[in-house]
């Protein structure tokens, strides 16, 4: 006898296929070995008292606050507890309900398509990206004199391409280049410094690999004239909100763009409270919200990468958390890409002070990372790390 740890739909059909079960019954009980909890914050008290009603008519249940059942508290955040199959009935039930109920019913819909979804297809102006089968290497390519952990290794343009050359041949699938670091307390360059870094590099390398190169910058001038000279994905830390041109630029380009999640800017990002009230309900809120820019810009949907923003803002706590409970991002449909080699906060937990010191620190979060979900990682050590993906790719994805 033992217990059978589930974490996705396809498992559950498998066990059952190995059981023998009829094709029809297959269809009939996966959905029900598949336990499902579903957060919704801030509703209104007759809205959740009617949400616990319709699942405990059903054989579910949800979790209110104490106040909302007489109503003497505004709100409450309400966990929707069921079975796979339960839910998708209760949802099935707010359809046609008044009090917002159909649009939750909406929302429950595009949760479970985009936490069921395996496989993405990015398309640049060059080419298609497939992102589900493994997770793919973004390599670090910092033209920078003050990055934290490699700023000022090269002295020369061609000695940068060099090291990409060498990153590709280790197993990077693609080439992240930036030329303005974002360390804390880091301070922005000049448009004119920034293209004097990056271009040389990129033209560079578009003449000697064949993987796509991404250039990391929050400049709009930057991007276009990357993209001009070969590059085909925008990473940008501040998720289009630095330069008002950015969406449109992007937009027009056709690149994939990569949106991260950071408070403040660089330069203050760890300063103050860093308190969340809702550490992962406030950074995918925030995703969402620079989705939704994006789309309304002509930024199509399915060209469009999410990171959590390892370190931007958060504790080393914090930062854990969102490692630990990656899987909750897919709840956007996007796939994800986790920065988290040589940060701080490895070295805050290890004892090792200094980040090329870090590796097996690093190593460990790109397991977790994937083992929870993330598509892409971005990392330093690229031909350790490479090795660190397949093993942890053999065991989630087989």
């Amino acid at each position: 006898m033992r217990y059978l740890k589930l974490t996705s739909l396809s498992e559950a059909i498998e066990e059952l296929k190995k059981v023998g079960v009829d094709p029809h019954g297959i269809e009939a009980m996966a959905p029900k070995m598949m336990a499902a909890n579903i957060l919704i914050e801030g509703v209104e008290c007759k809205v959740a008292n009617i949400i616990k009603q319709e699942m405990l008519s059903i054989g579910g249940d949800a979790a209110v606050a104490r106040g909302s059942v007489g109503c003497s508290i505004d709100k409450t955040d309400a966990i929707i507890i069921g079975t796979t199959k339960q839910i998708e009935r209760f949802a099935d039930k707010l359809s046609a309900q008044p009090f917002g109920l159909s649009r939750i019913s909406g929302d429950i819909r595009k949760l479970f398509d985009n936490i069921s979804r395996k496989s993405f297809t990015l398309r640049t102006p060059k080419r298609e990206i497939s992102l589900g089968d493994h997770t793919l290497i973004m390599g670090i390519i910092n033209v920078t004199p003050d990055s934290f952990s490699d700023g000022g290794i090269f002295s020369t343009a061609s000695e940068a391409v060099e090291y990409g050359v060498k990153m590709v041949e280790e197993g990077a699938d693609i080439l992240d280049v930036g030329g303005e670091s974002s360390r804390p307390g880091s301070n922005t360059v000049s448009t004119e410094d920034e293209l004097k870094r990056v271009i040389p590099v990129i033209e560079g390398l578009t003449r000697k690999v064949s993987v796509p190169i991404s250039i990391d910058t929050t400049k709009a001038n930057i991007a276009r004239m990357a993209v001009d000279s070969g590059a085909e994905i925008i990473n940008d830390i501040s998720s289009m909100r630095f330069d008002e041109d950015m969406p449109k630029v992007a937009a027009e380009l056709g690149t994939p763009v990569i949106l991260m999640h950071m408070r403040g800017t660089p330069k203050n990002m760890q300063e103050g409270d860093l308190t969340y009230q809702s550490l992962r309900g406030e950074i995918i809120e925030f995703l969402k919200n620079r989705i939704e820019k994006a789309k309304s810009c002509g930024i199509d949907i399915e060209n469009i990468i999410i990171d959590p923003g390892m370190g931007f803002g958060k504790t080393a706590e914090d930062n854990i958390r969102i490692l630990k409970y990656l899987k909750e991002f897919k709840t956007l449909g996007r796939p994800i890409l986790v920065g988290t080699s040589r940060k701080a906060f490895i070295g805050k937990i290890t004892g090792e002070e200094v980040p090329q010191m870090r590796i097996s620190g690093t190593a460990a979060t790109v397991t977790a990372a994937i083992m929870n979900g993330a598509n892409i990682v971005r990392v330093h050590d690229v031909k350790t790390l490479k090795h660190v993906a397949m093993m942890a790719d053999a065991i989630v994805r087989g």
